[in-house]
């Protein structure tokens, strides 16, 4: 019998495929559908720093204060008192989700200041989360900033929660770091137990008749997978923490691609919002099918096998590859003067 299982944040899935942070998994009736429909493990939606600083009333005295005296102020902030669910409704709904289903729920915090995040991290401990994941979503606009000051920030953020909490901790980031591999065992010795590769960051778009910036959100597609493929790639072997995927994985290939490359899980959001949580029954038939046809016995046995040390070529990963893509593209003849 095929083995589809793998370990993450030290605890055993049934497969890799697990349903990320989306709208999705805010509702409970969505969660048990994707338990049948095979996912493994199943991340809650980010409760946000902003909602935490609401709940306390710093924030909203601050917008209150602000708007008294700059009638535009309060739109620059997204209205969090509309926003999914707040602190309490969150453990809520964590306490709920871990008594309705038998997967692992994973924890989800979005922020980049430790503040708070320690307190409300052991409360979703309390409330029964098998993990927790800190979801940094940071945009580096200060031009007095320099990177080693961002990259403490994170490191402090790690550190702190890590040391608050008995339960796995696992950090989703963005791409756009100088020394990615440095920075990425950094956070391993900082005593994280995953990293999640990588955030989406979300850009804003202008209203041409309005004049006006406005937010834009655009699914993911397989192609984004290529980035996240190469820095597991590179960092697997080489770090303690486990690393998962999350961005581009749609189907069964991203899925075996991603394993390949040296991730213990395949996160899905996009997939699901667009072809509905069944798609997740799909994607694992394919996956078994294809393993079947490869004479794959388990999951283990390919995890990393694409990975930088163990292909033939490690110079597919680094500069060499790129002077290959360049020099190897061959111009379409209809295109040819």
């Amino acid at each position: 019998m095929l083995d589809l299982s793998v370990r993450y944040l030290g605890l055993t899935l049934t497969s890799p495929l697990v349903a990320s942070s989306s709208p999705l998994t805010g509702r409970l009736d969505e969660i048990r559908r994707m338990e049948d429909a095979g996912a493994a493990a199943v991340v809650l939606p980010s409760l946000f720093e902003e909602q935490i600083e609401l709940e306390s009333q710093h924030l909203d005295h601050h917008l209150s204060h602000t708007a008294e005296s700059h009638s535009e102020a309060v739109s620059y902030f997204p209205d969090l008192g509309r926003y999914h669910i707040g602190p309490e409704a969150y453990l809520e709904h964590l306490r709920r989700a871990k008594a309705a289903v038998g997967i692992p729920i994973i924890a989800s915090l979005n922020g980049v200041s430790s503040g708070g995040w320690v307190r409300h991290a052991r409360l979703m401990e309390q409330a029964g989360a098998d993990a927790l994941e800190l979801n940094v979503y940071f945009m580096a606009t200060d031009l007095d900033r320099t990177a080693a000051e961002i990259e403490l920030q994170y490191l402090e953020l790690a550190r702190v929660v890590k040391a608050g909490v008995h339960i796995p901790v696992a950090m989703k980031l963005g791409h756009a770091f100088t020394a990615a591999a440095h920075f990425a065992r950094r956070l391993d010795e900082a005593g994280l137990d995953a990293l999640v590769l990588f955030n989406r960051f979300y850009q804003p778009d202008f209203d041409l008749e309005r004049l006006e910036v406005v937010p834009t959100l655009t699914l993911s597609r397989s192609w984004e997978l290529l980035l996240r493929l190469h820095w597991v790639a590179v960092l697997y072997g080489r770090i303690r923490a486990d690393l998962a995927i999350t961005g581009g994985v749609h189907t069964a290939a991203d899925v075996l691609k991603a394993m390949m490359a040296g991730a213990r899980v395949a996160m899905m959001t996009s997939a699901l919002l667009e072809e509905g949580v069944g798609h997740l029954a799909r994607v694992r038939a394919d996956i078994l099918a294809w393993m079947e046809a490869h004479e794959y016995e388990s999951i283990r046995q390919m995890q990393g096998s694409m990975s930088h040390r163990s292909v033939r070529d490690p110079g597919a990963f680094e500069r060499a590859n790129y002077l290959r893509v360049l020099s190897s593209y061959v111009v379409p003849s209809s295109r040819r003067p």
